[in-house]
């Protein structure tokens, strides 16, 4: 029976060669490929893959907000990240968003494909890099003022300061999210007085620096 996978990564030629390798792969079946978290939510519910190969960096909804929600709806699904990003507040977040594994887009295609196969034995695939930065963290402990965005931020106001930090009006986020501009400006306000941010120049600064967009998006 093959694996059926879902390619969710914003750049095409990342996809598409990702795709390519797989499909020659025994026992492998890429059902569908996306470049954004939000319409991978919408594929992961009519598709049901058993493994999504996420990136972090995208555009409209991050693949951690993204992971975060489909594990929360289809825990049967796998996740893995595949990022550019070795950061360990972004590797921490991901895997306390419910992803299964996280590997470096540097990595050989060999070890994407054990990946695979290790998470969709119900295991947890990390690239030695990743795992060395989870041990140091382990070893060293978070400091208290370094709290994740996760922490701090409910999942709907991750997702507007998403879009505030991409340059979106809120007219355009609320169109975005189904919401009020009434209710978007309610969310800014009360992330600035959780955060103790009083400019969104500086709301997008911290959206950058945990990782909720980056510039290279």
């Amino acid at each position: 029976m093959s694996t059926k996978l879902l390619l969710v990564d914003d750049h095409k030629i990342m996809r598409h060669g990702i795709r390519s390798l797989l499909e020659k792969e025994a026992g492998m079946e890429v059902l569908e490929e996306t470049n954004n978290g939000r319409t991978a939510i919408e594929l992961a519910r009519i598709l049901s893959p058993d493994v999504i190969i996420m990136d972090i960096a995208m555009h409209d909804l991050n693949g951690v907000e993204a992971t975060r929600q489909i594990t929360t709806e289809l825990p049967e699904v796998k996740v893995i990240m595949l990022s550019m990003h070795s950061d360990r507040q972004m590797v921490t977040d991901a895997l306390q968003a419910g992803a299964s594994g996280y590997l470096l887009k540097d990595c050989e295609f060999e070890e994407l494909v054990r990946a695979i196969e290790t998470v969709v034995s119900n295991r947890t695939y990390l690239s030695p890099e990743i795992a060395d930065i989870l041990v140091e963290n382990f070893v060293r402990k978070s400091s208290p003022s370094e709290s994740s965005a996760s922490s701090i931020l409910t999942p709907r106001e991750r997702e507007v300061l998403q879009l505030l930090a991409e340059g979106k009006s809120t007219k355009e986020i609320a169109t975005s999210l189904c919401l009020s501009t009434k209710t978007v400006e309610t969310h800014r306000r009360q992330m600035m007085e959780k955060l103790n941010i009083y400019t969104v120049a500086h709301l997008i600064k911290f959206a950058i620096r945990k990782g909720l967009t980056t510039l290279e998006a």
